[in-house]
């Protein structure tokens, strides 16, 4: 048995959702990333996306009972 319960799709999803939310308070001037909480918790939410992506493993899925590989 697998303890992987993210699938492909959402991994994907995941790994490229993450990588935006972490690169854009760092390159874009969109004025909610003056706000210093927002930039910061954009980047943590981006590379825990990033980490579950490539782990495939969400623990707040494994919470639910919610698996999205097959």
């Amino acid at each position: 048995m697998s303890i992987a319960n993210v699938g492909s799709t959402d991994r994907i999803i995941r790994i490229l959702g993450g990588i935006i939310l972490i690169a854009a308070p760092l390159v874009t001037s969109f004025g909610l990333w003056e706000n210093q909480t927002a930039r910061i918790l954009a980047i943590v939410i981006g590379a825990i996306l990033v980490l579950t992506g490539l782990l495939r493993f969400c623990g707040l899925y494994k919470i639910l009972g919610i698996r999205t590989n097959g």
